[in-house]
């Protein structure tokens, strides 16, 4: 399989989809600029810089796909979200049920997320929760070139809104990826890693973190199983609950804060409908309650990183391998 990099994956998804279907076009903050092979190939009607307006283009992009169109916009970074909060939220993600059914709206909504790039706390904010709790839209946050370019695939041609994260940090991670027509169904999460001891779960590039655990933990006899959720809307919980039964301990790993976070949602599957399972509480490691630093060593603190992990892991085992204390790690 052929290498390339997450942003190379996703280049080539888009120019896929928009050879596939017509309809397609994608307009954003700079994306003219960043994608001048999507320009050269479909032109400038259908790649299209926008201002820095995103309230604006998120509304276009509803009006757009309500005509007919399927839209793909880039608003950059995931706090600049908050300008297109009624277009999206209000409009995209409830008109189609008020409607009856009578209109669709295919969007894709991209924007990076996460800590990397000491991009600083206005740049910096994993909002995915906000938009899981929001009805209508659907979320998705790969952690791998691969899923990269299946998933927007799959985003592309769903017939609804979808938030789509791009992690900083993944940008110019290469990986390999199938040739030929992939596409992987929203709401399918992956097995990264079969074990029996310990259920990881975990998204977007704290995925590699816990595989990185799992490896250190294999060394010391805990057999760990690692779940790339791929998509947090729609949740596949029947992957959840399998691999909690199978293991009856179960750790959830994110950097978005802890407090409502995506976490507390599996915690709660777990509980409602696998608690005679568990051999022990459900166990979240998170980022902290507190907007992200610009300082490279900070940032890489606010994360939470393998050691702690491995701390978590092993504690929830009852086989002490690493004292790490993580400020954002408690019992669900």
């Amino acid at each position: 399989m052929p290498q390339m990099t997450v942003n190379e994956a996703i280049g080539e998804a888009l120019a896929e989809e928009m050879r596939r279907d017509a309809r397609v076009l994608m307009f954003g903050e700079g994306v003219a600029t960043k994608r001048r092979e999507l320009v050269d190939e479909f032109g400038k009607l259908r790649v299209r810089n926008t201002p820095l307006a995103e309230g604006i283009i998120a509304g276009t992009a509803a009006g757009a796909a309500a005509t007919g169109l399927r839209p793909v916009v880039d608003l950059l970074f995931a706090p600049f979200l908050c300008f297109a909060m009624d277009e999206i939220v209000n409009s995209a993600g409830k008109l189609r049920y008020i409607s009856g059914g009578q209109f669709e709206f295919p969007m894709v909504v991209m924007a990076m997320t996460g800590a990397g790039w000491t991009v600083g706390a206005q740049h910096n904010h994993n909002l995915e929760a906000w938009f899981v709790h929001s009805p209508g839209l659907k979320v998705v946050m790969p952690s791998n070139a691969a899923d990269f370019k299946g998933l927007l695939k799959a985003a592309i041609r769903d017939d609804n809104p979808v938030l789509f994260f791009t992690d900083l940090a993944l940008g110019y991670v290469p990986g390999e990826v199938p040739e030929g027509e992939v596409v992987i169904p929203l709401g399918k999460a992956a097995v990264r890693r079969e074990g029996a001891d310990v259920t990881i779960i975990s998204y977007a590039k704290m995925v590699d973190t816990c595989l990185q655990a799992a490896g250190r933990l294999a060394e010391n006899g805990i057999d760990a199983e690692v779940i790339d959720l791929r998509t947090l809307k729609p949740l596949d919980e029947e992957a959840i609950l399998r691999s909690a039964r199978k293991t009856g301990r179960v750790l959830v790993v994110h950097e978005a804060s802890r407090m409502c976070g995506v976490g507390a949602e599996i915690s709660a599957i777990v509980a409602e409908h696998a608690f005679d399972a568990l051999r022990a509480p459900v166990m979240r490691l998170t980022g902290p309650d507190a907007p992200a630093p610009s300082s490279y060593l900070l940032e890489q603190a606010f994360l939470p990183q393998a050691d702690a992990i491995v701390a978590a892991a092993s504690r929830l085992t009852g086989r002490d391998v690493l004292h790490v204390v993580a400020a954002e790690e408690q019992p669900a």
